[in-house]
């Protein structure tokens, strides 16, 4: 099953994701030293990461994971990879350094969305299927509890602290809050239809969600923890990110083939930015200056420049590329 299956028609496979490599014969000797930044693409129909050079826009490698790849998430300090396989049931942990799988962790039922905590010490992976988060110890790569929060949870995101999950709960149109302490569910905003994706502000006060099914994006202020206002976006909107600055959300419109750009003074689409077929997944560079954007269905990763709304590169990558990840660049 991929991760829009149970939402809406085709979107069925693109919540999902796997990683393959067209058009590589060979790849490059694995890096040595610290890592360098490199944009991680997850492939759901090819098993694979693809190792994206953001200098050159080329393909520099392609890491073997396991069945049906979702979504990817980096650890803090970049060393670490974490690919949710979303047809195994199990999380891969990819060393990049040396661009190998150190160890495969199973978890619930068709994992999705993963993201790691800010003090590096546990990972959540949403569980569509299973309705649940599984959570890993970074240290012993192994699952120390499982938390029910409701139908087909999908997107997650953590406040700064690391305290408080937000899970988007497609099936139930809402987002549940989890206290991370306690590893209990203390409450659920309703928003709109199908929610997919979360991105928090920088400051943690909003909660930009993106709902599939309701062609708009909710905006929650999470310490009253109700939604205050909804932004008509563009056909079916999956992958979601805020600028480091917090004045501009970044929205994949999966139907439409392109990215809504929202002001978050005005909270209105301000620009909208033509990209490759089926947009997906979407991460924001670190510095603010790129927006990477997964075309589920013409196998590439667009490339928006944030200062023109742009897109400045069209990268060919795996088949079926879903899941994003970008790493800082070293100091």
């Amino acid at each position: 099953m991929t991760r829009n299956r149970d939402i809406a028609g085709r979107t069925a496979a693109v919540l999902c994701a796997a990683v393959a490599l067209t058009g590589l014969t060979s790849a490059p000797p694995a890096p040595s030293g610290p890592p360098g930044r490199f944009v991680y693409v997850a492939n759901l129909h090819s098993d694979t990461v693809s190792v994206v050079d953001p200098r050159s826009g080329t393909v520099v490698d392609s890491v073997p994971v396991g069945d049906g790849p979702d979504s990817a998430a980096l650890g803090p300090d970049g060393s670490r990879l974490y690919v949710t396989n979303s047809a195994a049931d199990t999380v891969s942990v990819v060393d990049t350094r040396t661009r190998t799988v150190v160890e495969t962790v199973g978890v619930g039922h068709e994992p999705s969305r993963v993201t790691v905590s800010p003090d590096n010490r546990n990972v959540y992976v949403a569980n569509v299927a299973a309705g649940t988060v599984s959570v890993i110890s970074t240290r012993t790569l192994a699952v120390t509890d499982t938390i029910a929060v409701g139908d087909a949870p999908l997107g997650l995101a953590l406040t700064s602290d690391g305290r408080t999950l937000y899970v988007a709960t497609a099936g139930a149109d809402s987002v549940s809050v989890i206290d991370t302490d306690s590893g209990t569910v203390t409450g659920a905003v309703p928003v709109g239809g199908g929610p997919t994706a979360l991105a928090l502000t920088p400051d943690g006060c909003h909660l930009y969600v993106s709902n599939l099914t309701s062609d708009d994006v909710s905006v929650v202020d999470t310490r009253a923890r109700k939604e205050t206002d909804r932004i008509p976006v563009g056909d079916q909107p999956t992958g979601i990110g805020v600028l480091p600055d917090g004045s501009r959300v970044y929205v994949a419109d999966l139907g439409s083939d392109d990215v809504s750009v929202i002001s978050t003074r005005s909270r209105t689409v301000t620009d909208t930015v033509a990209v490759g077929d089926g947009p997906n997944g979407l991460a924001v560079a670190p510095d603010g200056r790129t927006v990477h954007v997964s075309n589920f269905d013409s196998d590439t990763l667009s490339v928006i420049d944030t200062r023109t709304s742009r897109t400045t590169a069209t990268v060919p990558v795996g088949d079926g590329p879903t899941g994003v990840a970008v790493q800082t660049a070293p100091r």
